[in-house]
């Protein structure tokens, strides 16, 4: 049986929206479906005065007005675009206050860079993390990047291959320098197209237990907090679970993301703490001596 190592990513939560804008002085509408889920349609109204006040004036007024806005603009300078109705792809949720970020995907990625910088290793091995983070660490120093799936991208210092989580195909203490992360939880659930097993994280502990050689560092991030399993998304560990998981290497180091995504991370937080998360994520750092 076939596991399922996934590159695990974040999905942004767009929504399709369905507008139709309506151009003042000019008769029909246009509609433009955003790439998400489906949503009511909207109907886009002539341009509304501006008012004072975050938020107080509504989406769909503040699209029609930048459009009005952007329709005299042009006709006052050179014309560079095409600039036609059926172009229109309408993004609202971004019209925040703030950049709005996954605090899983932000800080476990910063985390391990920060961790391999001070490794400092020849090259480093990644097992269906975030794709970002090996196509970006490649750039100072060569990476291997193993998936179930064959990732196709070319760049310099970047191997892509494709491994069984269930079977890696390394010999024995052979990976000096290892990372494995926001990944097992997903093996065995199915939600990638692998066949059920109920087990299948405790194999995926014991391949990266066996191939990381004498001396070598493995990275290791999962969600952690209040034990579950989320069927079919993912499961969440208690810290006591993942220790146990990697009995035969030392931890070096741990961190905890929190639920609460505007506090940063955690190092070396009262394992107290870590358990009472819902969703938090847990950065570890194990050695193998």
């Amino acid at each position: 049986m076939k596991s399922v190592a996934t590159g695990s990513e974040p999905s942004e939560q767009t929504g399709t929206i369905v507008m139709q804008l309506r151009d003042p002085g000019a008769a029909g509408t246009v509609t433009r479906r955003s790439p998400a889920a489906e949503a009511p349609a909207q109907t886009v109204p002539a341009a509304a005065p501006a008012k004072d006040g975050a938020g107080s004036r509504s989406d769909n007024d503040w699209v029609a007005r930048n459009y009005q806005i952007l329709q005299q603009q042009e006709q006052q300078t050179v014309k560079r675009f095409p600039f036609e109705k059926k172009d229109f792809n309408i993004v609202t949720h971004q019209r925040t206050d703030q950049i709005n970020f996954d605090n899983h995907y932000l800080y476990h990625t910063a985390w391990a860079a920060r961790v391999v910088k001070r490794i400092a290793p020849a090259k480093h091995v990644d097992i269906s993390s975030y794709t970002y983070f090996a196509t970006i660490l490649s750039a100072f120093i060569p990476v291997d990047y193993y998936d179930y799936r064959m990732l196709p991208v070319t760049l310099d210092d970047l191997h892509c291959g494709t491994a069984d989580l269930y079977q890696l195909p390394f010999e024995d203490d052979s990976i000096a320098s290892l990372s494995c992360m926001h990944v097992v939880e997903h093996v065995g659930l199915g939600r990638y197209g692998d066949n059920p097993c109920y087990d299948g994280d405790l194999k995926a502990f014991q391949e990266l237990s066996r191939v990381l050689a004498p001396g070598g560092d493995l990275l290791f991030v999962v969600p952690i907090g209040k034990p579950k399993i989320v069927y079919n998304a993912h499961r969440i560990y208690s810290y006591d679970q993942i220790i146990t998981a990697f009995s035969g290497l030392h931890l070096e180091e741990f961190s905890l993301i929190p639920d609460d995504k505007y506090h940063g991370m955690m190092k070396s937080p009262d394992v107290s703490i870590v358990n009472a998360q819902n969703y938090g994520c847990g950065c570890f750092w194990f050695k193998k001596h």
